[in-house]
């Protein structure tokens, strides 16, 4: 099978793009298929993108692999020569990651140039964004009208899915793991490493802070919470970090509260989740997260609100426990955990951690792909 990736790739950052080059590497490594990438020379226009960076910097062998940069989200001229590129190459299958409506035009253009003998598969992330706007349904319709069928890692995607494209051929796989971070480190190490007191209840939150991930709720639960518990804030943050930092000024536990706000490398990732105790999801909303599938890769159990698919996958896996969305009942829920036998949710991680391998998600896939 000869197999086709449009997608953000390395050097770009994010899940999106460590999605893909994982995915592809597991492809790579597969008797019988031949796959090659095709990625952005163009993804944000600087003055759209939120963040500090859209780039890896410095070097990161695991993440490296070659791809042609080809498509710019913005130049309807890189539109057709991606298309161009993509039909040379005569694949079997493309394989499109789709995650929000900004790139929509562009993937819908070019999936309408392709050859009609080249299937097309959408693997969607998101199909309607958190942070929603008015023409989000339009222009994801304008790309799923093209689709052949569709790869969704949750319940609530599909749903999403179904209201734009009734009719839909739908695969539901779980999030893989991501399996490419080094292997934890003592708690004591990490927290010396960080700076910050190993004799605490660590909480981590962790991830690209965006106003649905919930964090000032988070905040306000320190309050509920005695001198025992220490949170660690670790993101880069898409907005303005000011109204986080006034909560944590007003907290009764802001000397408890330690905050690394910025873009973390591989490497901090694993000091970061090896220093936790407990990694603390406090969403307003969400469908799947990248960010459960870094804690079962670094065995950390997780507390949830119950939103989207992070409540029902947590409360299944019996890998943490699950709250309501309020700070009072987010501080009920990291007491209750630290009262109940931890090490119960340390094996129910382990034991997703070897369900959620790229191997059997690669597998899903292949199946799926040949049908």
């Amino acid at each position: 099978m000869k197999i086709a990736i449009l997608s953000p790739f390395y050097p770009y950052r994010g899940g999106i793009a460590s999605f893909s080059n994982r995915l592809y590497q597991e492809f790579q490594g597969t008797e019988g298929v031949e796959v090659s990438a095709f990625s952005f020379s163009l993804l944000y226009p600087s003055f759209l993108f939120p963040g500090k960076t859209q780039y890896v910097e410095g070097e990161n062998s695991s993440l490296s692999l070659q791809s042609e940069r080809i498509l710019n989200s913005v130049n309807p001229l890189s539109w057709l020569s991606t298309a161009k590129a993509i039909n040379k190459y005569n694949p079997d299958v493309v394989i499109v990651a789709y995650w929000m409506p900004f790139v929509a035009p562009a993937l819908g253009t070019i999936c309408r140039l392709l050859d009609n003998k080249i299937k097309i598969i959408s693997l969607i992330h998101n199909a309607i964004p958190h942070e929603k706007g008015f023409f989000d349904k339009i222009f994801a319709k304008y790309f799923f009208e093209k689709c052949d069928s569709f790869i969704v890692l949750s319940e609530p995607v599909k749903d999403d899915l179904e209201k734009l494209i009734p009719q839909a051929k739908v695969l539901v796989t779980p999030h893989p793991i991501y399996d490419h971070y080094k292997e934890r480190i003592s708690k004591s190490e990490a927290c010396k490493l960080l700076g910050v007191n190993v004799d605490k209840k660590n909480l981590l939150f962790f991830g690209l802070i965006r106003d649905y991930k919930g964090l000032d709720l988070l905040i306000e639960s320190m309050s509920y919470l005695d001198d025992s518990y220490q949170l660690i804030i670790a993101g880069e943050c898409y907005g303005d970090f000011q109204k986080y930092q006034q909560l944590i000024d007003q907290s009764p536990l802001k000397d408890n509260i330690k905050v690394f706000e910025q873009y973390i490398p591989d490497d901090m990732v694993t000091t970061l989740f090896s220093a936790a105790d407990v990694l603390v999801l406090p969403y307003r909303d969400a469908t799947q997260s990248g960010v459960v599938a870094v804690s079962y890769q670094m065995e950390l159990p997780m507390i949830a609100t119950n939103v989207g698919a992070l409540g029902e996958t947590i409360s299944m896996s019996a890998t943490g426990i699950v709250v309501e969305v309020s700070p009072e009942a987010i501080s009920e829920g990291i007491k209750s955990y630290f009262e109940n036998d931890t090490q119960v949710y340390l094996d129910n991680v382990q034991t997703e951690k070897k369900r959620l391998s790229w191997l059997n998600f690669a597998q899903s896939l292949q199946l799926f792909l040949r049908e």
